[in-house]
């Protein structure tokens, strides 16, 4: 481990998931902030346990920049830190993140921001199955979601909150997405899919909605700054070209529970 200022460079190489992250821990309680990773190769839950390492507005100013392909569970529990992967990730990224950011330059898993409660995950490319399950928000906070390419099955499963967009850049004009059962169960939240969506697509429980200005707003900051952080031209990909996903009752279940 190298500390210059602020700054610190870590060699993961042959280093234990639970060892590399007890570095990432010490590195913040010694005051730094930016924290590189080198040679990570499935190291599991880069950036958990960052409770009390620093104080809640110290954590904010934190970047973890990931060189290599993170394990499952990268950013669980986030609470303010910036994690950048120069890679793709696996499974349960942003796992009940609750501040910050992740950012992804190539493919998220599975379960990507599962019970996320509030952060925003950006993915250059395409994600796994089950994006968003259980996803949430309260107050001030709402978790977003962003991926670039298009999803596997089950979008937004069990939603209660939050974001979700999917730009479907890795799709050709006339190509729509694959992914089914899109926002089953879901009683919250919103899902934005740019392209072609069927009907048998859709989830039981959930339909398309109108766009609103404040979903214009949404979508024109959020797509923005995806092309900003990948240097993606987005300068095409307007409001109109997406679909809104929402659902129909809060609690699409009710009539299964006795009272």
């Amino acid at each position: 481990m190298s500390l210059t200022m602020s700054r610190v460079e870590i060699d993961a190489a042959g280093i234990c998931y639970s060892d590399l992250n007890q570095k990432v821990r010490e590195a913040v309680e010694t005051g730094a902030r930016k924290i590189v990773l080198k040679n990570v190769y499935g190291q599991r839950y880069i950036g958990t346990n960052l409770y009390g390492a620093a104080d809640s507005k110290e954590l904010s100013q934190i970047g973890i920049d990931i060189y290599g392909t993170p394990g499952n569970d990268l950013g669980a529990f986030l609470d303010g830190p910036t994690i950048t992967v120069y890679g793709s990730a696996m499974d349960g990224t942003g796992n009940t993140m609750n501040r910050g950011r992740i950012v992804v330059h190539g493919r998220a898993g599975d379960i990507t921001g599962f019970s996320a409660r509030g952060g925003e995950i950006f993915v250059k490319g395409s994600a796994g199955y089950r994006v968003a399950i259980h996803m949430k928000e309260y107050g001030d906070k709402r978790p977003v979601i962003v991926i670039g390419g298009t999803t596997q099955d089950f979008l937004g499963e069990y939603m209660a909150g939050g974001v979700v967009i999917v730009l479907g850049l890795n799709l050709s004009d006339m190509e729509p997405h694959h992914c089914r059962h899109l926002g089953t169960g879901m009683h919250g939240g919103a899902i934005f899919v740019r392209g072609k969506v069927a009907h048998y697509q859709i989830g039981a429980g959930v339909s398309e909605s109108r766009i609103t200005s404040d979903d214009e707003y949404l979508l024109e900051q959020y797509v923005s700054e995806y092309g900003r952080l990948f240097d993606i031209d987005v300068s095409d990909i307007t409001p109109a070209n997406f679909v809104k996903l929402t659902p129909l009752s809060k609690r699409p279940y009710k009539q299964f529970y006795a009272y």
